[in-house]
């Protein structure tokens, strides 16, 4: 099979198993097809080739974002720069839909380690909560000295 029939195929099935959800719109699969045709043929034959399934095109900053990273996190939700949708949290999205890691998501897209994956409201609400709970009040140096 030649690269080009690979990266054919590579996304047929990934535009497949997208469709396959049953909250996508045919427009939003056609764009889906578009957008991964146009970054197999920018890219090279051995990169494409030499990625794993369903990383094409990715690496330091390879992907382009559904939406402005500006405006990727607002109060209420993070909006994943893969497919633009909303989260209160990224990591089980990125896992489950994308095949991604935390650090794979912020390699692809060029983000900062401390970019946040987590809406703020919902990070505070889970942080009040432990706090409630009496998470995290123990005394480290009683802890340190007990070794």
């Amino acid at each position: 099979m030649s690269g080009h029939d690979e990266s054919q195929d590579m996304v047929a099935r990934i535009v497949a198993a997208y469709a396959s959800r049953p909250d996508v719109t045919p427009d939003e699969i056609v764009n889906l097809y578009r957008r991964l045709t146009g970054e197999v043929q920018d890219m090279p034959a051995s990169a494409a080739m030499a990625e794993p399934a369903g990383t094409a095109g990715q690496g330091a900053g390879g992907l382009r974002p559904a939406l402005p990273v500006t405006q990727a996190v607002t109060e209420e939700k993070v909006y994943c720069l893969c497919c633009g949708r909303g989260f209160k949290m990224l990591k089980r999205h990125l896992g489950a839909e994308h095949g991604m890691t935390e650090a794979q998501y912020r390699a692809a897209f060029s983000l900062p380690e401390d970019f946040p994956l987590v809406a703020p409201s919902y990070s505070r609400k889970k942080a009040a909560h432990a706090k409630e709970a009496g998470l995290g009040k123990y005394d480290r140096t009683v802890m340190a000295g007990q070794e």
